[in-house]
């Protein structure tokens, strides 16, 4: 929900209030990192890796210049949990340890056909890519006995753009990390994965044990 609205439905007086509540909010949304809770796939499992780069539409800003878009590294578990991230530069230096601290050895590895993702596909148990540049987005692999595809991740990238572009207009570079929280938290925590709105609260508020955040700290 964008800070404005929140305001106008809490009866907030200003929006610098409704704006950081926002941001604690998020905050608490974060204590769900798939390396505390032995990764992300595992054996038997499929882990997608993808990337992307997130921003508002210059059309949603008529009077004002466009944010640069930011790099979004993507890591989902089919049928399970997700974790994104935010980087400056998408290269091997920079998604390698993501990968390695978020995603278990063991799982059977579905990227798109970059060169990123080369070497590091066979530290894991089977590596599948998909060469999107010949419009090609699913394949059966017999070796494998599975669909190789891309495409749970990219439904994350447009139902996160579509938030962001829609909902947001505007995310800057400083607070990117916290709407990623906000979008991982919200996927994590669906009822396909057995998580109803009370619990879902429940976690929530969890959440914002141990948990300080102040008006000056706002980029940390």
């Amino acid at each position: 929900m964008r800070a404005h609205q929140l305001m106008r439905n809490l009866g907030l007086g200003a929006y610098r209030t409704a704006w950081f509540l926002s941001h604690r909010t998020r905050e608490a949304m974060g204590d769900d990192a798939p390396a505390s809770k032995g990764g992300l796939g595992g054996e038997g499992k499929i882990a997608e890796i993808d990337e992307a780069y997130v921003g508002g539409a210059g059309k949603n800003r008529a009077h004002r210049k466009p944010a640069p878009k930011k790099a979004i590294v993507k890591l989902i578990e089919r049928d399970g949990r997700a974790a994104s991230f935010h980087v400056a530069k998408v290269t091997a230096k920079t998604i390698r340890p993501l990968i390695m601290t978020h995603v278990s050895r063991a799982s059977a590895l579905m990227t798109d056909e970059s060169s990123l993702y080369t070497k590091l596909g066979r530290e894991f148990a089977s590596h599948q890519a998909v060469d999107h540049s010949r419009d090609k987005y699913s394949y059966y692999d017999k070796g494998t006995d599975r669909v190789a595809s891309t495409n749970v991740s990219e439904n994350f990238f447009s139902i996160l753009k579509r938030g962001i572009n829609g909902v947001y207009h505007s995310v800057s570079e400083a607070h990117m990390h916290r709407y990623l929280k906000e979008f991982d938290f919200r996927y994590n925590k669906r009822s396909k994965l057995g998580v109803e709105n009370a619990e879902r609260a429940a976690r929530l508020l969890k959440g914002v044990e141990g948990k300080r955040l102040t008006y000056d700290q706002p980029a940390n």
